[in-house]
C-alpha cells in the first residue's frame, strides 16, 4: 500500500472516530444516556484492599497521648525572673495543631518581652535596631521543634532545645500523623478561652502544613472515608470545621463503600513522622539552632537556666515538672503491617487505617490513665479482627 493510500485510511479512521465521540456526546445531553455517559467520564472509585494478617506485622508500638479534659495549655507564666510559656497537653492532635499553638505561644512571648529582663520586646523597626534575646525550648517532640522554629523565624536570638530524647525516640515518632485534631478534650469541660484557641490553632496549623506538602517533609493529602452504620452520624461536624476538609461527599451505597451504609469522604493531609521530624531537626540546625541533651527531675533544675525566656513543650512530663494534675495518659496501641504502596485511601470506623510509607498503620485505642508502653497481645488481636472485618465488607 502506498504513503498516500495509508494516509488515507488513517485519515478516515480518525473521523470514524470522532464521528463517534460527537455522537457519544449528543447522546449524553439527553435524560436516556446522560446516566451511562456520567459513569463512563467518572469510574466507579476502586479501593484496593487492606492485607490484614498476623504474619505481616512489621511492628507493634504503644503511644501514650497527654490528654487534658479541659484541652491543651498555652499560656505563660511568671517564676522569679523567668517567663515560662507552656504548650503542652495536645492529646492526639499533638503533631496536628503543631503549628498552631507554637504560633499562640510565640505571639504570649512577644507581648510578654519587653518586662523579661534580659530581653528586649521585637520592634518593626529595621533588622539592625532588633535586639537579641535567648530562648530555651523543653523537648525535642513535635511540639518542641515547631515552637523552636516559629521562634527562629520571628525573632532575633538563639533558640536552644534542651530535651531527654531526640526523634526517632519522641513520643511524636510513634504518632499516626493524620491532621485531624481529635482526642484532646472532653466537650463538656472546655472553657470559651480554649475553644478560641482551639479554633485559631486548627486554621493556622493546617494553613501550615499545606505548605509543606511533598516528599521533603513527607506531608500528602488523601482520600478519608468515615464509615458509619447510622445516618445521623453524616451531620457530626468534622473536627476543627468542615471548611479544613476539600472534597466532601456523602455515599450510601454499601456495596462498594465497605459494607457501610453510610460513608463520608473528605481530604485531609497523612504526615510520614520519621521523614517530617527530621526534616524539622535539620531545618533547625541550619537556621543555627543547639540542643543540649539533658533530663529535668524538677521545677528548679528547669530555672537555673541561662534562658530568660523558658518554652514548656515536655507534653505529659509537665504532670510531674509543672504539677499539672489533670494531665494525665491516654495509651493508644499501634499495629504496623507490611506497607502497601497501592492503598491511597485513609479510613476511620471502629478503629482507623492510615497508609504510610513505612507500613500500614492499624489503631483505634483509647486507654484513659494507663501507663504501660507494652504491647497489649490481646489488644493486637483485637485490631487485626477488627479491620479484617472491615475488609471482608470490601471484598463482599
Amino acid at each position: 500500500m502506498s504513503s498516500d493510500a495509508k494516509f488515507e485510511t488513517s485519515r478516515r479512521q480518525f473521523l470514524r472516530g470522532a464521528l463517534a465521540s460527537s455522537a457519544l456526546l449528543m447522546a449524553a445531553r439527553s435524560s436516556r444516556y446522560s446516566s451511562a455517559f456520567a459513569s463512563a467520564l467518572n469510574p466507579e472509585r476502586h479501593f484496593a484492599p487492606v492485607k490484614v494478617s498476623r504474619d505481616r506485622i512489621i511492628r507493634e508500638v504503644v503511644g501514650l497521648r497527654p490528654f487534658r479534659s479541659e484541652g491543651f495549655v498555652v499560656d505563660a507564666q511568671r517564676i522569679g525572673e523567668k517567663l515560662v510559656v507552656h504548650n503542652y497537653g495536645h492529646g492526639g492532635a499533638g503533631i496536628t495543631l503543631s503549628w498552631g499553638t507554637a504560633s499562640l505561644a510565640m505571639d504570649l512571648a512577644r507581648d510578654a518581652l519587653k518586662s523579661v529582663p534580659g530581653a528586649v520586646a521585637i520592634r518593626s523597626a529595621s533588622r539592625r535596631q532588633r535586639s537579641l534575646t535567648r530562648f530555651a525550648v523543653l523537648g525535642s517532640g513535635v511540639n518542641g521543634l515547631s515552637t523552636a522554629r516559629m521562634l527562629q523565624r520571628h525573632f532575633e536570638g538563639t533558640v536552644t532545645i534542651y530535651a531527654k530524647d531526640l526523634p526517632p525516640e519522641t513520643t511524636s515518632n510513634i504518632a499516626g500523623g493524620f491532621w485531624s485534631p481529635t482526642s484532646l478534650y472532653d466537650p463538656e469541660a472546655i472553657s470559651t478561652k480554649f475553644n478560641e484557641q482551639f479554633r485559631l490553632a486548627c486554621r493556622i496549623s493546617n494553613r501550615a502544613f499545606q505548605l509543606l506538602a511533598g516528599t521533603e517533609y513527607g506531608v500528602r493529602w488523601i482520600d478519608t472515608l468515615e464509615l458509619y452504620r447510622n445516618e445521623a452520624s453524616l451531620n457530626r461536624e468534622l473536627p476543627g470545621g468542615n471548611d479544613l476538609y476539600p472534597q466532601q461527599e456523602v455515599h450510601r451505597d454499601a456495596q462498594h463503600y465497605f459494607g457501610f451504609p453510610y460513608v463520608r469522604q473528605y481530604s485531609t493531609m497523612l504526615i510520614e513522622p520519621q521523614t517530617y521530624l527530621n526534616a524539622l531537626l535539620r531545618d533547625f540546625y541550619i537556621a543555627g539552632g543547639k540542643v543540649v541533651v539533658k533530663e529535668f527531675h524538677n521545677r528548679q533544675e528547669i530555672l537555673r537556666l541561662a534562658e530568660p525566656i523558658i518554652f514548656n513543650c515536655t507534653g505529659l512530663g509537665a504532670r510531674a515538672l509543672f504539677d499539672d494534675q489533670k494531665l494525665g495518659p491516654v495509651r493508644g496501641q499501634l499495629v504496623v503491617l507490611l506497607p502497601q504502596p497501592e492503598i491511597d485511601y485513609c479510613y476511620l470506623s471502629t478503629g482507623y487505617m492510615f497508609p504510610r510509607r513505612d507500613g500500614i498503620i492499624l489503631g483505634g485505642t483509647f486507654d484513659h490513665d494507663d501507663w504501660s508502653v507494652t504491647p497489649n497481645p490481646e489488644q493486637t488481636t483485637g485490631i487485626l479482627e477488627g479491620h479484617a472485618e472491615i475488609m471482608k465488607g470490601l471484598s463482599g
